[in-house]
């Protein structure tokens, strides 16, 4: 078998722009010394791809570059069934690779099988917005940060090493992880509930907290990550608060404020609630979890349940990148609310009743059922929003202001099916069952899969292709 190398993959349904993320992370790489393999998996459809894959290969790259696409995906899909021998399973292959965020990501499993994976979003830059007069942090606290007015100064853009800061961590045991590095049981963040990921309290300023407890040393970190600056991870509704509270602001879809780190250290943990796999990088020599195969965009919460088993870690990485949000191709703000509210339904009963977790999956016991109280309380908590968004509407001095609000009202009723209270249960008791059912086969099936793919990855490469772009200085290049 080879020996472990690092692959750098850059999961995308918009190739129309991944060209620029492609050079600003090769970039990175060369600069700081590196040699990586860089990946594209692309979610567009056939014809995007006929559209926009000329754009790879306008780029100028260090590192070389390859690309799984439509065709590529097919090919490696109709493999799978090849060797499952079983048409019953051939439907549910396709949904675990099916386009979308955790699809896209469960290819990139598959191709990095035995190797470590370094994986970045589309959107995704690898420098980072740091206060230009840092402070010290409190004792406990491993990250602090604020939203800044984009007009506003007192923030600098700063890169880092981000494979050296990956090697640091992945694949190492807790009790050889580097001295700077904090060790606890958890993180607490001050204005956010980590176990649904959704707002607590929608604060300006937040801050990481490190709760003491048990870090076993032998545990392995099978995931860790850079933080995030830019656009953090913001829920949809907290979007909406923003934009109520800027009366200059027309565009709801604009954002005005980004996030800015204040000062940060890395740290390595037992349980971790706050895996962002926009930023991340895998141990993935002896395989993963999936990730759930849904398009609801809770398709990583699967790990932050996984991670909590005997023996696995998490870390913080000594590193910052830089998100930048792409409306281009996004769902609108109203259906993001919807999304986001199933998906903390979910997460609470998938995260109740968690039973196993072993090297390649979770179980849990949720089937499906959606009670009445369920949807009342998503409906009061959204109906409630809609009435302050038609409030703010009335007194909108600004006519494109007053028009965007009242259209977004308009879209948010329209979404949650006009808030009538029984339309509402029946429509998301359906989704919420076909999403659980998907899932539960899903785990199923995917020791087999990986089994399959662990065999076979030596003998001969997945389907992709080799992008023919121009290649940069490869002499000068040392391999990580």
């Amino acid at each position: 078998m080879n020996s472990a190398q690092t692959h750098f993959a850059i999961p995308t349904y918009r190739l129309r722009d991944v060209a620029a993320t492609i050079e600003a992370y090769d970039d990175n790489f060369w600069r700081n010394g590196h040699a990586a393999r860089m990946l594209v998996f692309d979610d567009s459809s056939l014809a995007a791809h006929q559209k926009y894959y000329s754009l790879l290969e306008q780029t100028r790259t260090a590192n070389e570059l390859f690309y799984v696409g439509p065709r590529e995906k097919e090919e490696f899909i109709g493999f799978l069934n090849r060797k499952l021998r079983d048409k019953k399973l051939e439907s549910l292959v396709r949904n675990l690779f099916r386009p979308s965020y955790g699809g896209n990501r469960n290819f990139t499993l598959m191709y990095t099988l035995g190797h470590y994976l370094i994986s970045s979003d589309d959107d995704m830059r690898p420098d980072a917005l740091i206060e230009d007069s840092m402070e010290s942090l409190a004792a406990n606290e491993v990250c602090r940060g604020k939203l800044c007015r984009t007009s506003e100064n007192g923030y600098v853009s700063k890169s880092f090493d981000l494979l050296a800061a990956f090697k640091d961590a992945l694949g190492k045991k807790a009790g050889q992880m580097p001295a700077n590095y904090e060790r606890g049981e958890m993180l607490v963040d001050t204005s956010m509930d980590l176990e649904t990921n959704t707002t607590s309290t929608f604060s300006r300023e937040n801050s990481l907290m490190l709760q003491p407890g048990r870090l076993p040393r032998e545990s392995v970190v099978k995931i860790a990550q850079t933080y995030r600056t830019g656009t953090n991870d913001i829920d949809a509704l907290d979007y909406v608060e923003m934009f109520l509270a800027d009366e200059e602001q027309s565009d709801i879809n604009a954002l005005n404020d980004v996030y800015v780190l204040v000062n940060f250290r890395p740290v390595v943990t037992k349980k971790n609630w706050r895996i962002d796999c926009g930023v991340s990088g895998y141990d993935n020599r002896l395989g993963l979890p999936p990730f759930f195969p849904t398009r609801l965009r809770f398709e990583d919460y699967i790990y932050r349940l996984w991670i909590q088993q005997p023996g696995v870690a998490a870390a913080h990485v000594d590193a910052v990148q830089r998100h930048t949000k792409n409306n281009y191709m996004r769902n609108p703000l109203a259906m993001e609310v919807f999304n986001e509210e199933l998906c903390s339904l979910l997460k609470k009963n998938i995260k109740d009743s968690v039973y196993h977790r072993d090297d390649l999956g979770i179980k849990f016991r949720y089937n499906g059922e959606v009670t009445l109280e369920d949807t009342q309380e998503i409906l009061s908590k959204v109906m409630a929003v809609h009435s302050r968004v038609l409030t703010f509407a009335e007194s909108a001095a600004d006519p494109e202001r007053k028009h965007t609000l009242n259209l977004f009202a308009e879209n948010l009723a329209k979404v949650f099916y006009g808030f009538e209270p029984d339309f509402f249960q029946q429509n998301v008791s359906r989704i919420v069952d076909d999403v659980i059912s998907q899932i539960h086969a899903s785990l199923e099936l995917w020791p087999t899969l990986v089994e399959i793919c662990y065999y076979q990855k030596d003998k001969q490469p997945f389907p992709q292709t080799r992008v023919k772009n121009k290649r940069i200085k490869p002499g000068l290049l040392s391999t990580t």
